[in-house]
């Protein structure tokens, strides 16, 4: 059996395309563990399918590199716009995605054609613990002192379709983020487990972040993530709503708007290659 993939990124954050438009994945889940690695594999944060809707134009499933499935992926929904648009699937500015967090809408801009850069409307932020979900009792959690493994950490949790935890803090260069990644993913206080973003505030628009993903570890980006940190930022005082939010990741940069209504996320969206993939008994073979 032959698969052709498109191996696509977004800030970095790169995941291996199918188009499953008019037939189906086998296995997504033990594709995603066998195709991710950067060894024996393609190599990526995981696979994506891009699958029919009866709601939306198409529809995003996202399986991280152990396999689970993902709800929401902010980087790679802007590499799905584009692939629908650049390929002629959809011919238009406005691109409807139905994912596992909900209908998501796309603005895509242009560049000679070819879709450069995307803005996602990620629908409202929740802050209500159990929506997120975590286990800390009242309204919100913002600013929520807890303890890791002996250590004290204040932390504020947003759900962007999926849990995220966000932790401010003056120094993540030289933080042991795959020491400190797994303890807050595994945490008891998330039941879902969760992703982490450790942030610096440069300045009242300007955000730097590091980001361990539940299932993938850390990653060059997260888009939800981003818009997380961003709505972290404002409810703690350091950025304004509705003001333009920068989010400075090793693989890139995210612009964020936080409003009463939603969250905008807008950001680039790049092909890399193009392949095929030979399923045989016992693995895989890279035709091309």
């Amino acid at each position: 059996m032959q698969l052709k993939f498109t191996k696509m990124h977004g800030c970095g954050n790169d995941y291996i395309y199918f188009n499953c438009l008019e037939e189906e994945l086998p296995n997504p889940e033990d594709l995603a563990i066998i195709l991710s690695d950067r060894h024996f594999g393609i190599g990526g944060d995981g696979i994506v399918m891009i699958c029919k809707s009866d709601i939306a134009d198409a529809k995003m499933r996202m399986f991280n590199v152990d396999g689970s499935e993902g709800k929401m992926c902010g980087n790679a929904i802007r590499c799905v716009g584009k692939y629908l648009y650049d390929n002629k699937i959809i011919n238009k500015e406005e691109i409807l995605i139905d994912t596992l967090s909900g209908v998501k809408r796309l603005r895509v801009y242009t560049k000679d054609s070819i879709v450069d850069s995307v803005q996602v409307d990620m629908g409202r932020a929740e802050l209500i613990p159990g929506k997120i979900p975590v286990t800390l009792v009242g309204d919100k959690i913002i600013n929520r002192e807890i303890i890791i493994e002996d250590q004290s950490y204040y932390i504020t949790c947003v759900s962007m379709g999926n849990p995220h935890c966000v932790v401010f803090l003056e120094d993540i260069e030289n933080l042991k983020i795959e020491e400190l990644g797994p303890k807050f993913e595994h945490a008891p206080i998330f039941p879902e487990r969760v992703n982490t973003e450790f942030i610096k505030v440069i300045n009242e628009n300007t955000l730097e972040m590091r980001v361990w993903e539940r299932g993938s570890g850390e990653t060059l980006a997260c888009g939800t993530g981003a818009c997380a940190a961003a709505v972290a930022a404002v409810e703690n005082g350091f950025c304004k709503k509705g003001d333009n939010i920068k989010v400075k990741l090793p693989g890139g940069e995210l612009i964020i708007n936080y409003t009463d209504e939603t969250v905008f996320m807008t950001g680039n969206a790049r092909k890399v290659f193009e392949g095929v993939i030979d399923i045989v008994d016992g693995g895989i073979n890279i035709a091309n």
